[in-house]
């Protein structure tokens, strides 16, 4: 297909943060976007005033004769009643992610970023350096970006910097000159079934990239160099452990836990960088956008400059405001080895005493990972768990909140489950004290804890 081929564009699920991101490229490329989400959001009332239609809930007659093309996101089913009206009336419909593929195809210098963890910070932090050097790129990463203003950029230049997700495979409908792999884990396993269906994903994934491109890849992670022999393109390995083509030394953390090391390539001190996000794991993310930012020749001062700049995205340990003095911070993170890096990156604060509340993500991902999840919260001194978030899924597992919360005990007991809403905020009111701090912990609404919290 040609993207230029259709003018009015279609899209279900529109209020996801990449749908509503390819939304607004759109729109600034001068196509009649409209689209539908299950639920109103920040996301939805965003595109509703850059002047999007957008219909909360989806309905057959919102399928209109005028539309040329429906791209819908991967929760999407067939008995969707949008995709039904869709065959009826022959309109052509395309999933997101090989619509983002053929988004790829329009720049000469598609750079993706991908990992089962981490990938939007180093998207993030790659476009940084990228605008301190004023590469003018274009960009679309899965959160809410402070320098960008949104979650996409529209630059005139021919990079395009990309946020690459594994789930579905559908990062294999990329056309990119060059791609950074954070991370492999055993993610995903509703789809990829194992870990060797996840290794083989990303290996021809890399398999995908030309001679002259580029593969920055994490030497730290056993399973991310398992995939190296699958590619033609120039691999540049990275560390914060050892030695190897770009690579920390000398890490050390301030009292909000944030990172400062020297970045060297090859046997050359470049000179330090100071980050102001916290935690180890975001200066791997570092190392690995200074990787890339610097097989394209920008120059140290611009990485230097880009990766200070970055103070985080929306939903990666963002700190909301206070409630009664405590500190009340926001993750996306739904996988045992994200709260891992997000609880050593809070513990490497000053605080009295942490409370976290969990929104475990997928009854698939709950089931699968039940005990990594509580050996990866046993270190907050108080957990609320509130319920289990469906997404896409029907609980065909048999796994409850009382499961988890059983499991959770074996390695602290102090853990509670609690659906309500306003009952946390009344639990949290009776028993936080100053200089505590709160973290809100998942991939679906428990943000909206945080925002209560804060008001």
């Amino acid at each position: 297909m040609k993207v230029s081929d259709y003018k009015n564009i279609y899209m279900i699920g529109i209020g996801g943060i990449s749908m509503s991101g390819i939304a607004e490229i759109l729109v600034n490329w001068g196509y009649k976007v409209s689209g539908s989400d299950g639920i109103s959001s920040n996301i939805t009332e965003r595109l509703k005033k850059k002047g999007i239609k957008v219909f909360i809930g989806q309905k057959e007659e919102n399928i209109t004769d005028d539309i040329d093309l429906i791209v819908y996101s991967a929760a999407i089913k067939e008995d969707n009643p949008e995709m039904i009206a869709a065959k009826r009336k022959n309109i052509l419909t395309i999933e997101r992610g090989n619509f983002l593929g053929e988004l790829t195809k329009l720049f000469p210098k598609t750079i993706g970023v991908s990992g089962t963890h981490g990938k939007t910070t180093t998207t993030s932090m790659l476009s940084c350096c990228f605008l301190a050097a004023n590469m003018d790129p274009s960009i679309q990463v899965g959160s809410l970006l402070k320098q960008i203003g949104g979650n996409y950029r529209v630059g005139k230049s021919d990079f395009f910097i990309i946020e690459a997700c594994e789930y579905c495979d559908s990062f294999l409908n990329f056309k990119q000159e060059s791609a950074i792999v954070t991370n492999i884990d055993n993610d995903h396993l509703d789809y990829f079934k194992n870990m060797d269906n996840i290794i083989k994903s990303f290996k021809k994934y890399v398999s995908l990239l030309p001679s002259s491109g580029y593969l920055v890849i994490n030497q730290d992670d056993e399973y991310a160099l398992k995939i190296i022999g699958s590619t033609k393109a120039n691999v540049i390995k990275y560390s914060i452990k050892t030695k190897a083509n770009v690579y920390a030394k000398n890490i050390s953390f301030d009292d909000k836990g944030c990172g400062k090391f020297e970045l060297y390539q090859q046997d050359d001190c470049l000179g330090t960088v100071c980050l102001n996000v916290p935690g180890v794991h975001n200066v791997s993310n570092a190392v690995a956008a200074a990787a890339m930012a610097l097989a394209y020749k920008i120059d140290f001062k611009y990485i230097q400059q880009g990766l200070y700049d970055y103070s985080g995205a929306s939903r990666r340990l963002e700190f909301k405001g206070f409630f009664k003095n405590a500190k009340v911070y926001d993750d996306y993170g739904h996988h045992p080895t994200e709260i891992i890096a997000t609880s050593n990156a809070i513990h490497k604060t000053k605080y009295n005493e942490s409370w976290v509340i969990f929104e475990p993500h997928t009854y698939s991902r709950a089931s699968e990972h039940k005990k990594e999840f509580a050996k990866a919260l046993k270190d907050f001194d108080h957990i609320i768990l509130i319920d289990i978030y469906a997404a896409r899924e029907k609980n065909v597992y048999g796994i409850t909140e009382d499961d988890l919360v059983k499991e959770i005990s074996v390695y602290n007991s102090d853990v509670i489950h609690i659906s309500n809403y306003e009952e946390i905020i009344n639990y949290l009111a009776s028993n936080v004290n100053d200089n505590d701090i709160i973290l809100t912990l998942g991939a679906g609404y428990v943000t909206k804890i945080a925002d209560m919290l804060v008001k």
